[in-house]
Parts: structure tokens; sequence; C-alpha cells
């Protein structure tokens, strides 16, 4: 009697093996909580699955701020075509910020958030890499320039990190100062030039 391949006895359930061994990190989210976490997920994130499962897509992002506008950025685009993808600032279970690619498809468009899919990949170079200037930025610094290449304004960041918009504006002034620049778009730039250099 031949003996069936391996492979045949843990594939079951294709759809589910599909998911759960999927490339990239891999979520399904109701009304923006996580309600499915692919394997992914740990080695993305650094959260096991069933630690997710349950929980609100506001844990895996810097800042509430973050939360909001990109959630109503995805929310307006999914309504015009199903499909989103987009580059952000997204947190790891230990606290670490990371630059993301985001891919999100909704199955309602009269109501994107209601069930949609998402998948995350990390883009390479890392934070530090990406902001190009490690050893010349404080930790605040470097954390108020993942905001501004992410397109925040100072009074949006001064909101995710609780303070004033002009605590913001000095931290911005002493990059500018710090990284040889003339103005904050030649300061994003130069941030963006550095992690691709």
């Amino acid at each position: 009697m031949q003996q069936k391949p391996r492979w045949q006895h843990l594939a079951r359930d294709y759809d589910s093996l599909g998911f759960q061994n999927a490339p990239d990190a891999t979520l399904v989210l109701a009304e923006r909580v996580i309600v499915r976490a692919s394997m992914m997920v740990e080695k993305v994130f650094g959260w096991r699955p069933q630690e997710l499962e349950g929980q609100s897509m506001r844990c895996l992002y810097p800042g509430e701020t973050d939360f909001e506008l990109v959630g109503e950025r995805a929310r307006r685009a999914m309504q015009e075509q199903p499909f989103y993808h987009d580059e952000r600032f997204m947190r790891r279970k230990e606290g670490q910020i990371v630059w993301m690619e985001g891919r999100g498809r909704t199955l309602d468009q009269n109501d994107p958030h209601r069930l949609a899919i998402w998948t995350y990949r990390p883009l390479d170079p890392s934070l530090d890499s990406a902001l190009g200037a490690a050893s010349l930025l404080t930790a605040t610094e470097k954390r108020i320039a993942g905001y501004l290449v992410n397109g925040f304004t100072s009074k949006e960041i001064a909101k995710s990190l609780n303070c004033s918009p002009r605590t913001v504006e000095v931290h911005r002034a002493n990059m500018i100062r710090k990284m040889g620049v003339r103005n904050s778009f030649e300061l994003v730039r130069r941030l963006l030039d550095n992690g691709t250099g």
C-alpha cells in the first residue's frame, strides 16, 4: 500500500493552511478589532497570534493619533475602491517603532471597517537606518522624525506625544540644525535619502 506524502496529512484545510502560513503578517479585522492573526504576526510584530486576537488594532500603532488618522485615511480610500495600500510606522510588542507596508481589502465598501483583511510587511531599512541619523538624534527627535516622514503636522505630532506643538517645533528646529538642512522639507528628504543610501 502506497503511503500518502506527509503534507497531505497536514493539509486538510487548505484555506486555513494558506492563511496561517502566509508570508506576510495577515490580520482579519472586524471594526478594527483583530479577530484572526496569522503565524507571521509573531515575527513581524512580536506578538503571538493568540495574544492579538480580540485586541484593537490600536496596540500596533505608535499613538492614538496614528491609529485615528491612518484608519480614517484607509476608510475613505476603501469607500472608493476595495483595496488600499500605504506605508506607515507601526509598533512592535516591545515598543520598537518600525516602518511597514500595509495592504488592506474591505469586504464592505459602504462600511470599510466592518470586515477587512490586512497584510503587513516591515520595510528595510529598520527605523534607525530609515531615519539615518541614529547617532545624531535623541530618542524623542527620532520619534518626531518618524512622524514627520509619515506626513504628520506639528499639531498632530504634539497630540500623539502629549506635548505642545511648540515643543515639537523646538525639536524640529534642533533636527534641522543637526542634519545641516534649511527647512522641514529638506529635513524629510534627508531622512528619507539617508534611509536608502
